[in-house]
């Protein structure tokens, strides 16, 4: 039976009693059908991961915290900016910027951005989900949608942004020397960036355009090798 993973929204300790949602206990108890006594592991985004065992089932399942499986591991310090666009594609980005060690996943509003509302909520439940599936401990920050042009203005003093224009498809370029800098990686809509876009993000001397490859990629193929190329560079993959 695979291992039972489950993110809980506040700091874990051994010893501690954890009361579940209803939500929560329908996972384990009517789906994955742990009994009183058995074991999963817990985490918190704050304090690891943690052995814990059933100690009540039903509705108001509880658990108690055993002991310390894996110490707090705090993944590289990037973000990921993308435009939404299809909700299973949008999905799909979150879920993999999750897997791939984000600290943050910001959508932006472009030019040619299609979507025009996302629930930042429902995506930080995919966030969620997949920390839980790949064994990761810290669960990323969603954000809500903002205007690019607003978070360029307010960006971070000393984060280096890679942004991934399209337009270098047909060119010969050099990959991206490493900083040690904190790190973002911006994805555009599906229709690109517009000129105007690109024409001040060339501007901004914290910005560096980023070529991938020889071909013109979908949006959510473009976030997963973007976000392996800077984890290749700048991250923990190296």
């Amino acid at each position: 039976m695979p291992r039972i993973r489950l993110y809980i929204d506040h700091p874990l300790a051994e010893g501690q009693t954890v009361p579940l949602a209803p939500e929560q206990a329908h996972y384990l108890f009517a789906v994955m059908r742990l009994g009183e006594g058995e074991s999963l592991r817990l985490f918190d985004g704050q304090t690891g991961e943690w052995e814990a065992e059933v100690l009540q089932t039903g509705r108001r399942g509880s658990l108690r915290v055993r002991a310390q499986t894996q110490p707090m591991a705090w993944p590289p310090d990037l973000w990921l900016l993308f435009a939404p666009i299809k909700k299973a594609r949008t999905d799909f980005i979150v879920e993999k910027a999750t897997e791939m060690g984000c600290r943050r996943i910001l959508p932006v509003r472009t030019d040619f951005t299609n979507s025009e509302r996302v629930r930042a909520d429902r995506l930080r439940l995919h966030a969620v989900e997949a920390a839980e599936q790949c064994g990761g401990v810290f669960v990323p920050e969603v954000a809500e949608m903002s205007p690019l042009a607003t978070l360029l203005a307010e960006w971070e003093e000393g984060r280096l942004l890679w942004f991934c224009d399209e337009t270098l498809a047909e060119q010969a370029s050099v990959p991206p020397a490493r900083t040690g800098q904190p790190g973002a990686v911006l994805i555009g809509p599906e229709g690109g960036f517009s000129e105007a876009e690109r024409t001040r993000l060339r501007a901004l001397p914290f910005a560096r355009a980023i070529r991938l490859g020889p071909r013109i990629l979908r949006a959510d193929t473009a976030a997963v090798a973007a976000l392996t190329l800077w984890q290749m560079i700048e991250g923990d993959w190296r």
